[in-house]
């Protein structure tokens, strides 16, 4: 027999060339897979009280959830003073969306943004201090509403319920110790003091840049305030199609002071913990236990679940196609 012979490749070369950006595609649905997994009781439990619930009103809080990628998409517009590509800019908020649910709070959507605006051209140090703006503006914005509610409905919480008296000493100390490390490692590390305060300085810079443009500032800080008062109306929506006695604005309160409180709480997308704090929430505002349980089933149905497939789907194409 005649052997035979194969063609001679360069060391250290591969055969075929092996798909990495087609394999990244299919990441995002093998996530949400194994979320839908862990979380398959939760999600039999919401899509039963969604089928008794009032359609008319799930309805507006599925035009409220949507509009949420619209704040979303105008605020990050707002935080560069270049224009960016708005269907790109749109379509890569509800991928970000779906990116937030599947990795620990804020990083997904964090790192799907960054590399967004990386690949429209901006450089690394001005894409990263952009993003620092979104966060504190979206953050200011949200513990403004909440002060705002506070002052108008003094009496529409039982702080009591809402913040255990034992719990505070723990987060203090918790907030404290993350603080000084934080600053001991910028006195003892050079470099590490040094980029960041280049970080601080560029971050500042462009702050300063896009407030001098009324456009940008007003997008920035309007859809900083729409964003949380869409979701706070979406929860105050679904309440209402499940005839949650509590009005609207108390509801609305219950869902601002409860993301609040668990903005720190490193799980993915709040999978778990905003679900809790968002029930003791709707407790403290006088709803009953059984009745803000399912509210709040049904409002992460909505919300996160129904949109997490598409949302997915949705990264992958904007993978493949070198959107990010």
């Amino acid at each position: 027999m005649t052997a035979v012979q194969l063609p001679d490749l360069p060391p250290g070369r591969l055969p075929r060339r092996v798909p990495v950006r087609q394999a990244l595609c299919l990441v995002p649905l093998l996530l949400v897979t194994v979320a839908a997994v862990q979380h398959r009781s939760v999600l039999a439990e919401g899509f039963t009280h969604l089928r008794s619930a009032q359609w008319p009103w799930l309805l507006v809080a599925a035009g409220a959830t949507c509009l949420t990628w619209v704040a979303a998409a105008v605020t990050r517009q707002g935080a560069v003073l270049e224009r960016l590509p708005r269907r790109r800019l749109l379509a890569t908020q509800f991928a970000a969306g779906a990116a937030n649910h599947l990795l620990p709070t804020g990083l997904g959507a964090g790192a799907v943004n960054l590399r967004f605006l990386t690949v429209c051209g901006l450089p690394l140090a001005r894409s990263s201090a952009a993003l620092a703006l979104y966060l504190l503006a979206e953050s200011i914005a949200r513990v403004t509403l909440l002060a705002v509610l506070f002052l108008a409905f003094p009496d529409a919480l039982r702080l009591g319920d809402l913040v255990p008296a034992g719990a505070i000493g723990p987060l203090l100390l918790t907030a404290g110790a993350v603080l000084v490390v934080a600053a001991g490692a910028l006195v003892v590390v050079r470099r590490l003091r040094t980029a960041a305060f280049g970080f601080l300085r560029t971050a500042l810079n462009e702050a300063r840049s896009v407030h001098t443009r009324p456009a940008r500032a007003l997008a920035l800080w309007g859809g900083s305030l729409a964003f949380p008062a869409l979701q706070a109306a979406g929860l105050a929506a679904v309440g209402r199609a499940l005839e949650l006695p509590v009005p609207p604005a108390h509801m609305a309160l219950a869902y601002l002071a409860a993301t609040v409180a668990v903005a720190l709480v490193p799980t993915p997308g709040g999978l778990g913990s905003v679900e809790a704090a968002l029930i003791v929430a709707l407790v403290a505002a006088g709803g009953p236990a059984a009745v803000a349980t399912a509210v709040v089933l049904a409002y992460r149905i909505i919300t996160v679940w129904l949109p997490l497939v598409p949302g997915a789907l949705t990264l992958g194409a904007l993978v493949r196609l070198k959107v990010i």
